[in-house]
């Protein structure tokens, strides 16, 4: 355990707010490790603050200016569970950076269960914060999204659906990604493909790592 709230991964730093998921993938890599490439991602509570991720933030931000080297330019919401269900934490985080590093894009790694939990559309209060909505789509279809998520209450995939149109609505960029080659098994992009575009997404494959990262 652990409370790390800020690493880094591929030249990016990302934000893990909390443990907590409204799915339970069966891919998932959190199931068999509990760091990312060192950085240990279980947290001690579900109890950190905006002021706490912050700090976290700005320690590793300026590590790479005291060597003289680039600023980081992206910063993702994406840890070992779903951001979202800290979202007025996300907010302030997220609206920090915007203010005093205005030239960082800040991504958002989602289930797209959001709209569900809050009982709102709660897009349109992250315009303007959110560079980009990266969203797990999954599957071709309710059936097969429920197998590889195990989602935590009913009809979630019509509710990714419809959040992933919410951000093309309000004009944010939106990736729909699936994960592919789990264990041998494949998915039909094609229909994926489709479905993404429909909701006015770009769509995107992920691998699946074996080993995680």
């Amino acid at each position: 355990m652990s409370n790390v709230l800020v690493y880094t991964l591929d030249g990016k730093i990302y934000i893990n707010l909390t443990n907590r998921c409204t799915n339970d993938c069966i891919f998932c890599l959190r199931k068999d490790k509990s760091d990312v490439k060192g950085q240990e991602l279980w947290l001690d509570d579900e109890n950190s603050t905006a002021k706490d991720v912050i700090e976290q933030f700005e320690k590793i931000y300026k590590e790479p200016l005291t060597l003289n080297i680039s600023p980081f330019t992206e910063t993702v919401f994406c840890g070992y569970g779903e951001p979202m269900l800290k979202f007025d934490v996300l907010k302030e985080v997220a609206s920090y950076i915007k203010d005093k590093y205005p030239d960082v894009k800040i991504r958002i790694n989602t289930n797209g269960h959001a709209n569900f939990i809050y009982k709102r559309n709660v897009v349109p209060e992250l315009k303007g914060l959110v560079d980009e909505f990266s969203v797990s789509l999954n599957a071709p279809t309710k059936e097969e999204y429920n197998e590889l998520s195990q989602p935590k209450f009913d009809n979630a995939y019509d509710e990714v659906k419809n959040f992933i149109k919410a951000c093309s609505d309000e004009k944010i960029p939106v990736v729909a990604s699936v994960v592919e080659g789990y264990k041998g098994r494949h998915l039909d992009l094609e229909c994926c493909e489709q479905t993404a575009h429909n909701l006015g997404a770009k769509f995107r494959v992920r691998e699946w790592i074996v080993n995680g990262y």
